[in-house]
């Protein structure tokens, strides 16, 4: 069985944004990043959690028309993850509010966690880096890495062109 996959997608909606998603269970499992994930493991990164995404949403860079959620998508970075946690699948991890994983990307090797803060209609969670090799408090990939892994073009650049990917 292949390792799931996660997407981390920059977003140009309301505001600039990045969605991180894990593929779990035949979906994408989403959260809206504000700032983008940290690899410094003293910043705790707001992680609000969004609807699931179908597992063909991961694939799509371009424009989104109309209604909400309308803006530029690149795919910022894309790979696979494993769980840390060997005694549960990442969904029951997820269900329980806590969930450590691997993630083998382009741009972010290492290991994170997502931990819950806050229940409700949208609840929020922080999203960790962990102290690992992949660690590094000076790096700033939001700043040093801005293409996209799957067409080399930036947001801007997606946004000027107004075609999918």
């Amino acid at each position: 069985m292949p390792a799931p996959r996660f997407v981390i997608q920059q977003h140009d909606a309301t505001t600039l944004h990045y969605d991180f998603r894990l593929e779990v269970d035949g979906v994408l499992r989403s959260w809206a990043v504000p700032k983008g994930p940290s690899t410094d493991p003293r910043e705790k990164r707001l992680a609000v959690e969004v609807e699931d995404h179908s597992l063909e949403h991961g694939d799509f860079e371009g424009v989104i028309g109309g209604g909400r959620g309308t803006g530029a998508v690149i795919i910022w970075d894309a790979g696979t993850y494993r769980t840390l946690d060997e005694e549960r699948p990442m969904g029951e991890a997820l269900d329980a509010g806590h969930a450590s994983f691997w993630l083998d990307g382009e741009k972010l090797r290492g290991g994170w966690t997502l931990h819950r803060t806050g229940a409700g209609r949208k609840p929020q969670w922080l999203l960790i880096k962990r102290r690992d090799e992949g660690a590094d408090a000076r790096r700033n990939p939001q700043r040093t890495q801005r293409r996209s892994v799957k067409s080399g073009r930036t947001i801007e650049e997606v946004a000027r062109g107004g075609s999918a990917v």
